[in-house]
């Protein structure tokens, strides 16, 4: 049994496997700022195609996919609305602002998901020059740091109306869709027909080193592209990236149901009604995050602190369910 600490900060950590490297190796390639790389061609058109939308661009990092895809829907001086803990306010260090000159105002939900009655309080319809107009809604599917919850197929389809009796347009982070997609069911061009435009990213759960995608329409995406280059992302030969992606979608997709499987292990282990843990995230409450952090790394596994009572341990394609059952006793111990 191997003695390195079993590693659950995140599903980024994840190394591309044998057979990933040798897709990469052999893969085609040519200068994606022209257009020309024919891997990433087929990588954004086969995700384009998964999610039901006409085209894709593929991108170096979820944070730049996110501002980017935003960005196609809103514009200087006028607002977005999210979750609180969603990604786009909490982890991209005001990137929307600052590339963009919008603003975002939250509601909050335990679950990460659509309160819809706070969202009829927040919506702000164009009232002239002295207010800002809300024209965006944002839904994380999963939702990152609520536990890596499933927002309900209903619940997105009640938001498409909301939106759509205001006028508004859905910006989705899938960043997880796929995990979504995995625990529920749900066909990924369902959640993707609800949207305008969506970030998905591979570099997660699917095991891919690098690589996120912005999913739209072909002018949303065309925009993207020049801002892309703008924001001194654009990339040459970098059809290897993609073919790990392509990799990623044909090998990894249906194997995330182990994660979640591994998950509600841990949950149990941790005290936390696996009921409650739908894919592959587990959110655990404690007295102090940072000192539980550090105890569980003494004790062989790697925890992340996301608050100062809070704690995330995140299942995926490195750990083995050997791995998660030697964490599991470990953390056990912590719990009790």
């Amino acid at each position: 049994m191997s003695d390195a600490p079993v590693d659950l900060r995140s599903d980024t950590l994840t190394r591309p496997t044998d057979a990933m490297r040798a897709a990469m190796a052999s893969a085609e390639v040519g200068d994606d700022v022209y257009g020309e790389d024919p891997t990433v061609r087929r990588l954004e058109e086969r995700v384009a195609e998964l999610l039901g939308h006409e085209a894709a661009l593929f991108c170096p990092t979820g944070s730049m996919a996110n501002v980017l895809a935003v960005r196609t829907l809103v514009g200087v001086g006028q607002e977005i609305l999210c979750e609180s803990r969603a990604h786009i306010a909490r982890a991209e260090l005001g990137a929307h602002a600052a590339y963009t000159g919008l603003t975002m105002r939250t509601w909050s939900d335990p679950a990460g998901g659509v309160d819809l009655t706070a969202l009829d309080d927040l919506f702000a319809p164009d009232l002239g020059p002295y207010f800002v107009p809300t024209v965006a809604l944002a839904v994380e599917n999963t939702h990152n740091f609520a536990g890596g919850t499933v927002v309900p197929l209903a619940d997105l389809e009640a938001l498409r109306a909301f939106a759509d009796e205001r006028g508004a347009r859905i910006h989705l982070d899938g960043a997880r869709i796929w995990n979504a997609h995995v625990a529920t069911g749900v066909p990924l061009a369902t959640y993707g027909g609800l949207v305008d435009v969506a970030a998905v990213c591979l570099s997660k759960g699917l095991g891919a080193p690098i690589g996120s995608l912005v999913v739209g329409s072909v002018d949303a995406v065309a925009e993207s592209r020049v801002w892309r280059k703008r924001m001194g992302g654009g990339m040459r030969q970098v059809g290897v990236l993609a073919a790990a992606g392509l990799h990623a979608l044909e090998h990894h997709l249906e194997r995330l149901a182990d994660d979640h499987v591994h998950a509600r292990l841990l949950a149990e282990a941790c005290g936390v009604d696996p009921a409650g843990v739908a894919t592959n995230i587990v959110v655990v409450p404690v007295v102090d995050a940072p000192a539980y952090v550090a105890r569980a790394r003494a004790a062989g596994v790697l925890v992340s602190a996301v608050g100062p009572r809070t704690v995330r341990l995140v299942t995926h394609l490195d750990v083995a369910r050997a791995d998660v059952e030697r964490a599991a006793r470990a953390l056990a111990v912590l719990a009790a």
